[in-house]
């Protein structure tokens, strides 16, 4: 287990990850670090508790305007591969399929990485 320091509007704090995860912990801290210093240069935060609800709000919104994307995306994407599909011969159609599943299960483990986020 691995920890990293991130710095998070003028605060540090100790993060455990998983080894071989720390760049990505870190880039998701200066990530909201700067969101955070957007909404408190906004002057939209009466105090810190307050600041860190608007921002995890902030993201939030972004990680489900994200996930609605990505779902519009993968139903277009599934649409258009299934009018193919129906012009074509069994063994074509079944590797379609196998196709979208394959897809769909990323796609799931995509939304998966932002819910945690």
């Amino acid at each position: 287990m691995a920890e990293v320091s991130l710095a998070i509007h003028g605060k540090t704090y100790g993060i455990a990850c998983d080894d071989g995860q720390e760049s990505r912990v870190r880039e998701l801290g200066k990530y909201i670090d700067a969101r955070m210093r957007e909404i408190a240069s906004a002057g939209a935060a009466t105090n810190e508790p307050h600041l860190l609800v608007l921002t995890a709000l902030v993201l939030a919104d972004e990680v489900y305007d994200l996930r609605g994307a990505l779902q519009a995306q993968m139903a277009a994407q599934h649409q258009q591969e299934m009018a193919h599909a129906a012009q074509m011969d069994s063994e074509e159609e079944r590797q379609v399929v196998d196709a979208i599943n394959h897809l769909a299960a990323r796609i799931e483990s995509v939304a998966a990485r932002l819910q945690k986020i």
